[in-house]
C-alpha cells in the first residue's frame, strides 16, 4: 500500500532496507546461535547516520521525527528483531536526556550516541519493580558533591555494551513514585558492574544483562532534571518508545509473511503448490492483513504522538499492544504454514516465533498496555 512518505523519509527506509538486506538477513541465524552482539552492523548503521535519527540537530543527529525513526526500526525488525532491539535501546537510552536533560549534558552526551562512537541503555526494571515502576529500590543519596548509587537493575538491553546508561533510582523513598529520579552513569565509574549475559528464548543476538551498583559515585551534576521528577520522565519516555516496539512487531511479522507466502508458492503437495489450497489461502490472507492492520495503527500513533506530544499514552500503549500480538499470531501462522520445515532450526521461522514473544513483555506487559487504554478511556468519559 501507498505510504505516502516523504522524499527524506524514503530514503530513510531504502538505507534501512538495504542494511536490512544485505548485512542483517544474512548474518542473523550465526548472531542468533553464538549470541552475538551485532556491532558490526550497528557501526554500518552508524555509518549510514541513522544512529541519530531522533537525537536534535543541535546534539549531532538527524532531528527526526518518532515516524521517522519507527520506519527504520521496522526494516530492521524485519531482518531480526534482535538487531532492531539493540538498535532501538540505544536511542531509549537516551530519550530521558532529550525530554529532561540540561544543554550541558545533551552536548556532553549525545553527538557520540548520534555518531555511533558510543552506545547507550536505559536502566529501570529491577527484580521487584517491573510493571510497577514505583516499586524502584535502587538508591541514590548525596554525598558532598557526589551521588552514590546502590542497588541492582535487571533484564537490561545493552547492557554490558553501551557506554551510556540513564538509571531510575530512589532519592526519597517516603515519596513512592514521586521519589524517583535519573541519573546519567558511564561505563568504569566506580562501584559500576554488569552481570553476565542473560540467555534468552529469543533476541539472542541482544545484550541482557544486569546492572550493580555497590556504592557507586558520580558527579554531582549527572542528575537528569530536578529531584524527584524521574517517574515523569520515565512516562514521557516510555510513551515515546512504544511506537518503536510496535514497528519491531511490523518488521518482524512482515519477515514472517513474506518466507510463508514464498514457502506456499514453492511447496507442492498432491501436484500442487500449497498456496492453491484455500485453507493456506485464508492463513495467508489473515496474516498480510493483520500486518497492514498493525503498520497502519503504528504510523498513525507516531503521527499522532509527534503531532500532540502531551497527549500521548493511549494511542503509545494501543499501537504496542496490537502490533505486538499480531506479531506474536502472524509468526506463529508461519509455522504452520511450513509444516515441519518451520520447526527446524535451520529455517528463520522458528527464530521469529521465538523472538516474537519479548515484544508483548519488554517496554510494559501488553497487559498492562490494556491497563493504560482502559484508563485513558475512563479519564475521556469522564470529560
Amino acid at each position: 500500500m501507498e505510504r505516502f512518505l516523504t522524499e527524506e523519509q524514503q530514503m530513510i527506509v531504502d538505507i534501512a532496507r538495504q542494511i536490512t538486506d544485505e548485512l542483517i538477513i544474512p548474518n542473523r541465524a550465526e548472531l542468533d546461535k553464538h549470541h552475538q552482539f551485532p556491532r558490526e552492523i550497528l557501526n554500518a548503521i552508524a555509518q549510514a547516520d541513522l544512529m541519530g535519527l531522533s537525537i536534535p540537530e543541535d546534539y549531532g543527529g538527524y532531528g527526526g521525527s518518532i515516524f521517522d525513526s519507527i520506519l527504520a526500526i521496522e526494516e530492521f525488525g524485519r531482518g531480526c528483531i534482535a538487531v532492531g532491539t539493540a538498535y532501538a535501546a540505544s536511542g531509549l537510552g537516551v530519550l530521558p536526556l532529550i525530554v529532561a536533560g540540561s544543554d550541558e549534558q545533551k552536548q556532553t552526551y549525545l553527538p557520540p550516541v548520534a555518531s555511533g562512537e558510543k552506545f547507550a541503555a536505559f536502566g529501570l526494571t529491577e527484580a521487584n519493580a517491573g510493571s510497577d515502576a514505583s516499586g524502584i529500590r535502587t538508591t541514590a543519596v548525596l554525598d558532598g558533591d557526589q551521588w552514590v548509587l546502590n542497588g541492582t537493575k535487571q533484564w537490561i538491553t545493552n547492557g554490558g555494551e553501551a557506554q551510556i546508561y540513564l538509571v531510575v533510582a530512589m532519592t526519597d523513598k517516603s515519596r513512592g513514585a514521586r521519589g524517583a529520579s535519573i541519573f546519567i552513569v558511564e561505563d568504569g565509574d566506580p562501584g559500576f558492574s554488569c552481570g553476565p549475559k542473560e540467555h534468552k528464548m529469543g533476541i539472542c543476538a541482544s545484550s541482557t544483562t544486569e546492572l550493580i551498583f555497590k556504592d557507586c559515585r558520580i558527579p554531582q551534576d549527572r542528575l537528569v532534571g530536578r529531584k524527584g521528577t524521574g517517574f515523569i520522565t520515565v512516562m514521557k519516555t516510555l510513551d515515546s518508545s512504544r511506537p518503536g516496539i510496535a514497528a519491531l512487531g511490523v518488521g518482524l511479522a512482515q519477515g514472517a509473511l513474506d518466507m510463508a507466502v514464498t514457502y506456499a508458492k514453492q511447496r507442492e503437495q498432491f501436484g500442487k503448490p500449497i498456496i492453491s489450497f484455500q485453507a493456506v489461502q485464508h492463513m495467508l490472507a489473515d496474516m498480510a492483513t493483520q500486518t497492514e492492520a498493525a503498520r497502519a495503527l503504528t504510523y498513525a500513533a507516531a503521527k499522532h504522538i509527534d503531532a500532540n506530544p502531551k497527549d500521548m499514552s493511549k494511542a503509545s500503549s494501543m499501537c504496542k499492544v496490537f502490533a505486538t500480538d499480531v506479531a506474536m499470531k502472524v509468526t506463529t501462522d508461519a509455522v504452520q504454514v511450513m509444516g515441519g520445515y518451520g520447526y527446524m532450526c535451520e529455517y528463520p521461522a522458528e527464530k521469529m516465533m521465538r523472538d516474537a514473544k519479548i515484544l508483548q513483555i519488554y517496554e510494559g506487559t501488553n497487559q498492562v498496555q490494556r491497563n493504560v487504554i482502559g484508563q485513558e478511556l475512563n479519564k475521556e468519559y469522564n470529560r
